[in-house]
């Protein structure tokens, strides 16, 4: 049975969106990486903020800095999550401007790059703040206990 030219067309569009749904896939186990970072974050705080109240005077500030770096850790987590699922939306909208060009006839070319590139843009910006948190975090552990 021969295909219209429209089932053609939908069947190519569907096999060029492939691509930006398996790289949707990976946006998503990157968020899920981050965020399990991130709620290790938050039980290591809220462990230190209850051993503060119990704690002698003199070994407060210890507490109080590393406090401070799970606060820095969890800004630079939080960017991580924040660009990954900018990163998700711009390639969602990439689908949907592969179909829309399709079904309207409309050349939307120049906007699927442009939203491409952004995802990729922020995609790599999730990574580098991704390094900075990896970075604070493994920085006792190079230098030593202070």
């Amino acid at each position: 049975m021969p295909f219209g030219p429209h089932i053609l067309n939908v069947a190519h569009v569907i096999q060029l969106s492939v691509a930006p749904v398996f790289l949707l896939s990976g946006v998503g186990v990157m968020l899920t990486v981050f965020t399990n970072r991130l709620a290790r974050i938050v039980d290591r705080a809220r462990a230190l903020e209850e051993r503060l109240h119990a704690t002698e005077e003199v070994h407060r500030p210890d507490i109080y800095a590393e406090l401070t770096t799970l606060s820095r850790r969890s800004r630079w987590n939080e960017a991580a999550i924040a660009l990954t699922t900018v990163t998700g939306l711009f390639i969602s909208l990439v689908i949907v401007a592969l179909f829309v060009d399709d079904i309207v006839a409309v050349d939307l070319s120049g906007l699927v790059a442009l939203l491409f590139v952004l995802a990729m843009v922020a995609f790599v910006a999730a990574f580098i703040s991704f390094l900075r948190e990896i970075v604070l975090a493994t920085v006792r552990i190079r230098t030593g206990p202070s």
